[in-house]
Formats: C-alpha cells, structure tokens, sequence
C-alpha cells in the first residue's frame, strides 16, 4: 500500500510505495525528484542509484563494521543513505546541494524511524571537520567530475578514516588502482597510495541510476595505510609526483628538470635516492617517489 508523506516541506505529499524494505524505487526517485522540483545537474554529477540489489551489494561489499560510523558524500535522494541505515549502520551525510540537504532527514524519518543519521549541507572539497562521531568509513557514489579530489582530501582532512568504498566513473576507478608499470598508472593512482591500498571491488551498470549516465561505473575499496617513512612532507612529495606524470613519456631526469633545477641537478637527486635516471614515472611507487623528494638538497639559507 502506498502512502503520503512530507518529505518535500511545506506540506506538499509524496506518494511512497513500500519498493524494496526502506529503499527508494525508480517511481519513487523520480517523485522526490518532481516535488523537490530537483533537475539532475551534469555539474553537481547527479546522478541518483535506485536500484535496491545494487544498494545492498555495495553496502555489502564495503564489509562495514557493526560499530563503523559511515561518512556518505553526495547522498542526493537517499538511496545509498538508505541502504547503509537499513544494514544498521550511524550515518553522516554531506550533500552541497541545500535542497537535497534539508529533504533527506525527512526522506529517512519516513523509511526508516529512529536511524541516526546526521546531514551537513557542505562542499567535501571544503570540509574541515566532520561533526558527532569521528567517522570511520567512507561509502560514497562520488560526483564524477571531482570524485579523486573528494577522496585525497577526505582521506587528509579526516584521520580517522580506516575504510572506504567509493562509486566512481569506471576508468577513474581503474586509475586509483592501478600499481606502478600499468598504462593507467599515474597521479591519482600514486596520491591515493600515499593515504591507502586501492583495490577494484566490482563494476556498476549504467541502467541503475537516473538519470541513466553516459559512462560506466565502478567501485574501489579503499584500505587505510601508514604514508611512508620519508623526512620530506606529503606536499613535497606530491610535486614531485605532480612534475613527474606532467610529461610523463619523458627519463625522469628530463621530466623533473624544473622541480630540481636543471637536469644535472635532476639526475644527483634521482641516483642519490636510488632511482635510475632513465626510468619514468609510470614505473615508480609511492615509496620512490617519496625517496626522491627527500634526496633534494634543501635551499641554502641566506644569512646577513
């Protein structure tokens, strides 16, 4: 039996059909949709999952503690928030979008009475501080256009993060996982190696989302490591990458010319951290790369 709720505000009704448990169907996507008078936007990357067996499977496949706290960027609708408070787990949400914000704690207390679920209406590109619990997953289908951003900066700005599953467009997922050698190896694959181990955890059909994408999906699972050892910091580190992979079918000793100074001064650096000048970036891990920016002489200081 369907039934009316407030889920849009100011007393417009909703109709609600029971779909799959607690989860939102495509009807009921598309009627949230129209009463919040929301247009998916290329630009916020909406695109809202409404499929209840994909729901689950990557609730499921984010093997999720029972005292995990989930942090979800990009909740939209509600159809992952759902799925991950259905399984019992607190949930803190991050939308930008101020509309979607202000509705889902409306959308959840319909479907899902008593779930803790905490909504902050933010940017994650801007986020500092994530409020109640120290969240301790991330489960995320990320907009595409900012999704490895969003994910090096969660994984800087909240230390407390041990897991993560994240939906993005399928060749960034094969970037974020590729290790070294691989033709898709590059920035993304080794700044996300300085915060975690990332893996391919399955791929997700165009069909379950609304509107229907123009590019395949994939998840990545993401595991929380120690950085490397290195006296350099991770911003030193992170040039180096940066200068490495901005021409990368260049030797090293050409493509880190102007990080280091000339490409004699390139070469001392990469053979002093035990890097064959001829090689490229492609080829090195995270650990080299964090070797190289500690091999650089620091500047002489200037005395009067």
């Amino acid at each position: 039996m369907r039934r009316l709720v407030d889920l849009a505000g100011a007393g417009r009704l909703v109709l609600i059909s029971p779909g799959s448990g607690a989860l939102l169907g495509p009807a009921d996507i598309r009627a949230l949709a129209r009463e919040l008078d929301v247009r998916p936007t290329k630009t916020l990357g909406q695109n809202f999952l409404h499929d209840a067996n994909t729901i689950r499977r990557i609730v499921r496949v984010a093997q999720l503690r029972p005292d995990d706290v989930v942090l979800e960027v990009g909740p939209g609708l509600g159809s992952l928030t759902l799925g991950l408070l259905e399984a019992g787990h607190e949930v803190s949400a991050i939308e930008i979008d101020p509309v979607l914000a202000d509705a889902l704690p409306r959308t959840v207390a319909a479907r899902l009475p008593g779930a803790t679920l905490r909504v902050l209406a933010a940017d994650a590109l801007r986020l500092t501080t994530v409020p109640g619990p120290p969240p301790t997953a991330l489960v995320a289908n990320l907009p595409y256009n900012v999704a490895v951003p969003v994910v090096l900066h969660l994984l800087e700005t909240v230390p407390t993060l041990r897991t993560g599953l994240v939906m993005v467009q399928a060749e960034v997922a094969d970037r974020l996982a590729a290790p070294p050698g691989s033709k898709v190896y590059g920035v993304p694959s080794v700044k996300a190696a300085w915060y975690a181990s990332a893996t391919r955890a399955g791929a997700v059909p165009r069909a379950v989302f609304w509107p229907v994408p123009n590019v395949d999906s994939g998840l990545v699972r993401l595991e929380r490591r120690a950085p490397p050892v290195t006296p350099a910091g991770r911003a030193e580190v992170f040039a180096v990458v940066d200068a490495a992979f901005a021409q990368r079918r260049k030797m090293l000793r050409s493509a880190l010319a102007g990080w280091a100074g000339s490409p004699a001064a390139a070469e001392a650096v990469l053979r002093a951290a035990g890097v064959d000048p001829s090689a490229r970036g492609e080829t090195l891990d995270v650990d080299a790369f964090a070797r190289i920016a500690a091999a650089r002489p620091s500047p002489p200081r200037h005395t009067r």
